[in-house]
């Protein structure tokens, strides 16, 4: 339950003793004097409810989460700073000798904000206060850019992961039921899960791992058995622990004629749907190029004209299967929903294709700027072969003609594995079996040659970007989107972002939010304290060839 209006001006004492400490302030107090207490009860009182204990002001609460993330505290930590620090009583509007609150308390706040997904709060009330104040405002230039989240799990193998679900499930139970479950379990159990598991600890040898790993799935099978069946202890089924279970074992093996089966590696589901650890069943595999993780993936998006601070607009966490490509429109809608959309989006490659340039001044009135990828086929890269490029397209008459002259047989609407509309072209058999540049067109033994192309008008686009994109007026403005990689670098080194702080996808979430609220409140008063933005640096070396 909230509490009537706290009361938000600061002390007399508390003013005096902290001019008296800080005579040029710090930067939580500048934050203080410049922007009020930037959060108010209201914006968080769905969070509570209407009747109980008095909560602490979630103003303050707030507030002191973006300083914890801040300064990288620890919840005891936090909390013993609002007890002994008098620039965060400052901020807060407490009495010297006010006795601050045990740490758990901001663990539940950070609950309450991750479970109701309201986390977006803490960087959504601080843009409004910045956007009052002109520091932010909308047409200006934003970039964007993604980065790796690891998350707080030892990484598993396969093998690792089904025994591990086994035995986070057996430890939950024992710890809920110990009675009904050492009632039935057989003694062998006890050899095989009492420990962690480890993979140097492992049987080796394909055929003898998989006949074990087919004896664990028999216990968990029997487990999830005893479970369902008992009409006292069917409870434990709802557990999250036991469902992760049931869904790793559904990934893992299937029953055949009632022997448990281990399945192989081309029979299981796509990585990005699987469990990869009993103790954070969101953590997702991801891959890019070389580098593989289990966990998430953050994306930034940040305001960078040259005559305002560079403030964090937008935040989103995905598992870390997501596509870069589509969580473009993403950050556009929720830009939109913040009445804060640029007139120039700039991205790298791995966030724009032909169909988002022309959607995004359509549906959103802004210029997404960044590098559209080359034809990667063969044919491309050698200059003699045969590419798109060199074939003629009448749209409207829907044929194509290839560089010898022939002429297209079919002409046809598909979709691609996305979903996106195509169209596929083919030529004729006889045509392509015995014509002597075969070699430079296509690569198949049998048949003719088969293209697909988008649609007339993302096609012409495509051209005309990449026609774009090579001339150096397209890059110096281009150049600009580097600046991200330094926001990124900023919250990986003094905010430890790229690592989860905690388990689940919520409040990993939750976690980013507070770093991005963090680096604002760093930003905002180093701008107004007139603390110039650092330029990028360049090595001594690379200085002499200027």
């Amino acid at each position: 339950m909230l509490k009537p209006e706290t009361k938000r001006e600061i002390p007399e004492a508390t003013i005096r003793v902290a001019k008296a400490a800080f005579p040029k302030g710090n930067k939580i107090m500048q934050l203080r004097d410049e922007f009020g207490t930037l959060y108010e009860d209201e914006d968080f009182a769905a969070l509570f409810s209407a009747t109980g204990q008095p909560a602490i002001a979630p103003w303050r609460l707030a507030l002191i989460t973006v300083f914890q993330f801040l300064e990288g505290l620890s919840d005891r930590q936090a909390a013993e700073a609002v007890r002994s620090r008098i620039d965060w009583k400052y901020a807060l509007g407490l009495k010297l000798d006010d006795a601050g609150f045990d740490f758990s308390v901001l663990t539940e706040f950070r609950s309450r904000l991750s479970e109701s997904e309201n986390e977006q709060l803490l960087l959504d009330k601080m843009l409004e206060h910045f956007k009052t104040k002109g520091l932010l405002k909308a047409g200006g230039k934003q970039r964007s850019d993604s980065t790796h989240i690891l998350a707080q799990v030892r990484a598993l193998n396969r093998s690792e992961c089904i025994i591990e679900s086994l035995r986070a499930a057996l430890n939950i139970v024992a710890t809920v039921e110990p009675a009904w479950l050492k009632a039935w379990v057989p003694d062998d159990w006890f050899e095989r899960y009492s420990l962690r598991i480890e993979e140097s600890r492992l049987i080796k040898g394909k055929e003898a791992r998989v006949q074990y790993l087919e004896q664990v799935a028999e216990d968990g099978f029997k487990l999830l058995e005893k479970i369902y069946q008992s009409s006292s202890h069917s409870y434990l089924a709802s557990l999250p622990v036991i469902e992760g279970l049931r869904k790793v074992w559904l990934d893992q093996f299937w029953i055949n004629e009632g022997v448990v089966t281990y399945r192989e590696a081309k029979d299981l589901a796509p990585a990005s749907q699987r469990i990869n650890s009993p103790y954070d069943p969101d953590a997702q595999f991801g891959n890019k190029r070389s580098m593989t993780w289990t966990g998430y993936k953050v994306f930034i998006t940040e305001a960078c004209d040259a005559d305002a601070p560079h403030i964090i607009t937008n935040v989103i966490t995905t598992g870390a299967s997501a596509s870069d490509m589509n969580q473009t429109q993403r950050i556009h809608t929720k830009l939109k929903a913040k009445q804060l959309l640029p007139k120039e989006h700039l991205a790298d490659a791995g966030f724009v294709d032909s169909g988002l340039i022309l959607e995004s001044p359509r549906d959103f009135g802004l210029e997404l700027l960044g590098p559209l990828r080359e034809d990667t086929s063969w044919q491309a890269k050698l200059e003699e072969a045969y590419d798109l490029s060199r074939f003629t397209i009448h749209w409207d008459a829907e044929r194509m003609i290839c560089p010898e002259g022939k002429e297209s047989s079919s002409w046809s609407a598909t979709k691609d594995l996305s979903g996106n509309d195509r169209i596929a072209v083919k030529f004729k058999h006889t045509d392509c079996a015995h014509c002597p540049s075969r070699q430079l067109c296509t690569r198949r033994k049998q048949g003719s040659r088969h293209l697909t192309i988008k649609p007339r008008e993302e096609h012409e686009a495509l051209l005309e970007a990449r026609a774009l994109q090579a001339h150096d007026e397209w890059k110096a403005r281009y150049k600009l989107r580097a600046g991200i990689e330094a926001t990124m670098s900023q919250g990986v080194r003094a905010n430890d972002l790229r690592r989860s702080r905690y388990r689940g996808f919520r409040k990993t979430s939750l976690q980013h939010v507070a770093i991005a609220a963090a680096i604002n409140m760093h930003r905002v008063t180093d701008w107004l304290a007139n603390i110039p933005i650092a330029t990028t640096r360049v090595s001594r070396f690379a200085r002499l060839a200027a």
